[in-house]
């Protein structure tokens, strides 16, 4: 591959926890570093007991009980875990209703 050809980068879909105790998911292609950039991320603003904790965010995605926030492109700090959703976990967090108090 020649200096002048550019990688294209693939976006993959994953859990981004931060120092602040923020679980987001999201399509991300850089993901090293404490800085990640998400486009189309979702918030889980609170999430049930049914899930088993944050990494079952990434293996089954949130339930009806959970709260999810309207997607947003976010840029995070200070990052804790990155974490690989599975296809159904993308497709749980995709279709979740926007949690409005």
């Amino acid at each position: 591959m020649s200096d002048n050809v550019k990688k294209t980068e693939k976006k993959r879909f994953v859990l981004v926890t931060t120092e602040f105790r923020g679980v987001f998911a999201g399509y991300a292609t850089d993901t090293d570093g404490d800085t990640i950039t998400l486009e189309g991320a979702r918030c889980a603003i609170y999430w049930s007991s049914d899930v088993g904790g944050f990494m079952g965010l990434a293996s089954t995605g949130p339930t009806k009980k959970c709260r999810i926030g309207a997607a947003a492109d976010i840029e995070l700090r200070k990052v804790t875990a990155v974490v690989k959703c599975t296809s159904g976990a993308e497709q749980a967090w995709i279709s979740a209703e926007t949690y409005k108090q």
